[in-house]
């Protein structure tokens, strides 16, 4: 597996994957493709990082990282649906961990996405706090 960096070209596609990690996630998130470019290039002209994961020629997923803060914060982990079960997340974040040098990496997961918790259980991360939101009107 091979690591790239993105640029501010590559927020398209960014987005598109991202729209893909909304559907999957079931984050509640209604912003169009168009918006979430936008908000892409707005996070890759400010503080984020983001990188394509490749698995020989194919791209398998993507990351979006906040590098400045400390420790670094994973906004978005995905990996495409068709190379899924094949062991590439793991290789993905391993490959994201050594090029960010971190020891130490924060995250958040939706408490609804069992998959995601499990898989990043098994990566080896631990609950350290609970976000709670109150929606307007509840």
């Amino acid at each position: 597996m091979e690591i790239k960096k993105c640029g501010i070209d590559d927020a398209e596609k960014l987005a598109a994957l991202n729209r893909e990690l909304i559907e999957d996630e079931k984050s509640g998130n209604s912003m169009t493709l168009p918006e979430l470019c936008e908000r892409m290039k707005s996070f890759l002209a400010g503080n984020y990082e983001a990188y394509f994961f490749f698995e020989g020629s194919e791209l398998a997923g993507y990351a979006l990282v906040d590098a400045t803060q400390n420790p670094p914060y994973i906004r978005q982990f995905f990996i495409v649906r068709r190379m899924r079960h094949r062991g590439l997340g793991e290789k993905a974040f391993r490959i994201l961990k050594k090029t960010l040098r971190a020891d130490v990496l924060e995250l958040d997961v939706l408490p609804w996405n069992e998959r995601g918790m499990k898989f990043w259980q098994k990566m080896g991360f631990k609950e350290a706090h609970y976000r709670l939101r109150l929606e307007q009107g509840e």
